[in-house]
């Protein structure tokens, strides 16, 4: 079964980061959620439903199109893996906020959008015109205290709620690690919460200090409330994800930081952070789950992609020698038709390695094994192993890999094995069929030019040169 022989891979989507503000992601979040409503997804991008991005984050995909191949992607390939992360944590926060007591809900409000607005809007006022200088000696006599100025309180040295340095890279705030299984493979309890999810393991102070700095540099009067429930879980997630210099920095305006932090100043209801998820789910929607369907159809890695458009090259090339030599040659027209063999091949070839996929490969239905999977130790569950290199684990921890040995291991890989390097079978069906579909409309598109360009030299008269 293929698809549509008019079907086209999804397109690349440029980043959203520089395509959008922060104002507009919101407002076409709301859109594309009414256009997948009403359009089917496989005539609107190229994505069947079977691929959609509910489907994957649920786990109803197998290899190679599981989250867990979705988080290695945006690790390796796109390097933006925050946006998922923070989904997926948020995903969980809600279950969990929701499976509360009723009198401990009660102390977590719910936060409209419009308080947000109201918040942030404050906020710049009253940046604007207001502040005013104090002398040093006027600012010493108040340190400390209630009348002390908020920028004087900021610049004292070794004041606590000011930004520490960044923790060094890959190095997790809880050093704890279990593993349970979930609807999407194995991952770490509760992202490093207690065996409750009621508090966070052993907590390390930079984090603590690094959410504090946050909020003072948002000009917050006041300190979190600490009596709501999951407050030091919702502090960790400020200095994982929106303070400057964040680990797992999200890409948000100045705007969406302030009205973020104001609401969590204010409760930990997951209704505080709607604005940012929506800005997250959209990017993960319309940039980076497009582009990961449309780089997972490759079945090779790149030196096999360009050792086939090479074949396809030398294919073709043969196929005009042969047409060549025949036509000048004292044969008749009838032996220049075996100069489609060459051709046939060749450009079939030539197109389906022009869209990232080896006709060898796909004969088997296997793909190239991923560098990062290659070098796998031991008989490990995969997906454990994948949590170990820090992409569901610890939400403290960055998304840097630059550092594994993965990678000098593989650039000492000779070309050739690099070609051919180990193969996997593909094992969800919704890929083989889009594979399926391209290798046909390779194929068709063969025949076409091949019967063009052997009707061209079978019109020629024989050269009768030899």
């Amino acid at each position: 079964m293929v698809y549509s022989l008019l079907y086209r891979r999804p397109p690349h989507v440029d980043s959203a980061r520089s395509s959008l503000n922060g104002d507009a992601k919101p407002k076409s979040f709301v859109g594309s959620m009414r256009s997948v409503s009403t359009n089917s997804s496989t005539k609107a991008n190229g994505i069947p439903d079977a691929l959609s991005f509910d489907r994957i984050i649920s786990g109803g995909t197998c290899p190679p199109c599981t989250v867990r191949d979705f988080m290695n992607y945006l690790i390796y390939i796109e390097h933006a893996a925050e946006n998922l992360q923070f989904f997926l944590w948020f995903r969980d926060y809600t279950k969990r906020f929701s499976a509360l007591p009723v009198n401990e809900r009660n102390l977590a409000p719910v936060w409209t959008i419009a308080q947000a607005e109201a918040e942030a809007l404050a906020a710049q006022t009253s940046n604007v015109g207001t502040k005013k200088l104090i002398s040093p000696a006027t600012a010493a006599v108040f340190r400390g205290t209630d009348f002390a100025h908020p920028d004087a309180s900021v610049d004292y040295k070794g004041n606590p709620f000011g930004t520490p340095p960044r923790t060094p890279q890959g190095t997790p705030l809880d050093g704890r690690e279990s593993y349970v299984q979930s609807d999407y493979g194995y991952v770490q309890s509760d992202y490093g919460w207690s065996d409750t999810a009621s508090s966070v393991q052993t907590p390390d102070e930079t984090f603590q200090k690094r959410a504090a700095g946050a909020f003072t540099k948002a000009d917050m009067k006041w300190q979190p409330f600490s009596i709501q429930p999951f407050r030091e879980e919702i502090s960790r997630i400020v200095a994982a994800y929106v303070a400057d210099g964040a680990p797992r920095q999200l890409n948000l305006s100045a705007k969406e930081r302030a009205s973020l932090l104001h609401a969590l100043a204010n409760t930990t209801h997951p209704s505080a952070f709607q604005t940012v998820n929506n800005t997250v789910n959209w990017s993960l929607r319309h940039q980076a789950h497009p582009n990961f369907i449309r780089w997972t159809i490759c079945n090779g890695n790149r030196p096999r992609v360009i050792f086939a458009r090479g074949l396809g090259v030398g294919g073709i090339i043969g196929g005009l020698t042969a047409a060549v030599l025949i036509t000048l040659s004292g044969a008749g027209r009838g032996w220049r038709i075996l100069s489609a063999i060459g051709f046939l091949i060749g450009i079939a070839t030539l197109i389906a390695a022009w869209k990232g996929m080896c006709v060898v490969l796909h004969g088997m239905h296997h793909r190239h094994v991923r560098p990062w999977e290659l070098f796998a130790e031991g008989d490990e569950d995969s997906a454990i192993l994948e949590l170990k290199k820090g992409s569901f684990d610890s939400i403290a921890t960055t998304n840097s890999y630059e550092n594994e040995p993965w990678i000098a291991r593989y650039e000492k890989r000779n070309l050739i094995r690099k070609v051919f390097d180990r193969e996997v079978w593909i094992q969800e069906p919704a890929l083989r069929q889009i594979q399926d579909t391209i290798f046909i409309q390779a194929i068709g598109a063969s025949v076409i030019m091949t019967t063009a360009i052997v009707g061209i030299f079978c019109a020629f008269p024989k050269g009768g040169f030899y």
